[in-house]
């Protein structure tokens, strides 16, 4: 724990109110109070932290991720980032198996599907007991309060949430209208979704829609289930409920679309090529893909345009985050100390200005949209972001399963879902069957 428990807190938290508000036009403060903040100063020793992030193995997102240690170790001259770029299918075993032979990471980039067992297992570090209560709460303030909650576990914050994104509805505005439907009135619902892919299917020669998320991890499942009412797993995370009713009718509206003629026969990553090819009308996936979409439309002639996630009937959506949280793993003080700092920065207005225009991820701190110093001229020149931000109003956590079979769980959903879209077969029973397999994996 680093509490301040005398006056000198007060002081170095003014100190660092002040730095800020002084910051020059790239958000950085002076190097003195950053050092001071960090527990060190101008004389005193560098502190190193190790950073895992998937983003830094992602050549999109690479820069824009440098950027974000670049602008914080020039404002905090007595931290060292040492960063360490992992694939995301990999970071998790790599962080365990570090851990497992006495080098864990400092602070570790993983996706909330993780995280009840990266509380339970890599011994992650709840904020509330790292941070002065009354520190922690400045931090929090114009934080999306929907977000931040994805990142607690029974009342404490052990994940701050960092790079982010929920379903959306890309559409082709050049197919729609070649088909005879309106660019600017995007389907609301699945029936809608269903009969403008039909009609896109029918007098173009694209495909008319398709869902991602069948595979890889189980995010849109979860956001399809809960939009028609259903769960994934109990309130009191004892049982499984992805069999029930409710959860059902989701999935076999999915095979319909299949069946129907509605929906494409390509796996994800095939999709994403048709849609950039134009040659797919509507792609419900994440919103990081925005960035890459544009750069295609615009080569390819075509105008993009980004809808909010149907819904079934009148039933409210209830959008589910992708994405992942910066989690401090260290059990060294000093350490913890520069980790916070670090952060608190990739977290601040400054740092969600560079992940959004750079990386392409949604800001949590909703306020710097309409900010000119932040990202309102960006989000003027960039509207398809719009539907992403309405989202964050009605967002749901992905629901993380406990135990050590965490992912076995989250894969026998997705295998169940798959297996039902790709053929004919009774959804219920398919659905059922999963819930007991997965039920047994449970602690």
């Amino acid at each position: 724990m680093f509490h301040t428990k005398t006056k000198l807190g007060g002081v170095l938290a003014l100190t660092m109110l002040f730095a800020s508000a002084c910051g020059n036009a790239n958000g950085t403060v002076d190097g003195s109070a950053a050092a001071a903040a960090a527990g060190g100063t101008d004389a005193g020793e560098k502190v190193k932290i190790t950073f895992y992030s998937y983003n830094l193995a992602i050549a999109s997102q690479k820069e824009g991720t440098q950027q974000l240690i670049d602008e914080f170790e020039a404002a905090h001259p007595q931290i060292d980032i040492d960063p360490i770029a992992v694939a995301s299918t990999e970071i998790n075993t790599k962080v365990q198996a570090d851990i497992a032979a006495g080098a864990s990471p400092d602070v570790a980039q993983l996706v909330f599907d993780g995280l009840d067992y990266a509380v339970h297992n890599y011994n992650a570090k709840a904020l509330e007991d790292l941070v002065p209560a009354e520190e922690l709460s400045q931090t929090f303030e114009g934080f999306s309060p929907n977000g931040l909650e994805l990142g607690r576990l029974n009342g404490k914050t052990y994940g701050l949430p960092f790079t982010f994104s929920t379903p959306v509805l890309f559409y082709n505005a050049k197919l729609f209208a070649d088909a005879g439907l309106d660019p600017n009135a995007p389907p609301t619902t699945w029936a809608e979704v269903k009969e403008a892919a039909l009609q896109i299917a029918g007098k173009t020669e694209a495909e008319g829609v398709h869902i991602g998320g069948s595979a890889g991890n189980d995010w849109i499942v979860q956001a399809l289930i809960g939009s028609n009412g259903g769960e994934v797993l109990s309130d009191d995370r004892a049982t499984i409920r992805f069999g029930e009713p409710e959860a059902v009718e989701a999935i076999r509206m999915w095979q319909d679309m299949v069946l129907s003629g509605a929906h494409d026969k390509l796996n994800d990553g095939e999709v994403i090529q048709a849609f950039s090819e134009g040659k797919l009308g509507m792609l419900l996936y994440t919103s990081a893909l925005q960035s890459a979409f544009i750069q295609a439309s615009q080569a390819g002639g075509w105008e993009l345009k980004a809808a909010a996630m149907p819904s079934f009937g009148d039933k409210p959506t209830t959008p589910v985050n992708s994405g992942s949280a910066l989690f401090i793993l260290s059990g060294d003080e000093a350490k913890q100390k520069a980790a916070w700092e670090f952060l608190k920065f990739v977290t601040s207005e400054r740092g969600y200005t560079i992940i959004t225009s750079k990386i392409g991820y949604l800001p949590l701190r909703p306020a710097i949209v309409d900010d000119p110093k932040y990202l309102k001229d960006w989000v003027e020149a960039n509207p398809l972001v719009k539907p992403n931000l309405e989202q964050l109003t009605r967002l749901r956590p992905w629901i993380s399963y406990p135990g050590p079979n965490w992912l076995q769980i989250e894969t026998t959903l997705l295998e169940a879902v798959q297996q039902s879209i790709q053929g004919t077969g009774d959804v219920a029973a398919m659905m059922q069957e999963a819930q007991r397999r997965a039920q047994s994996l449970m602690p």
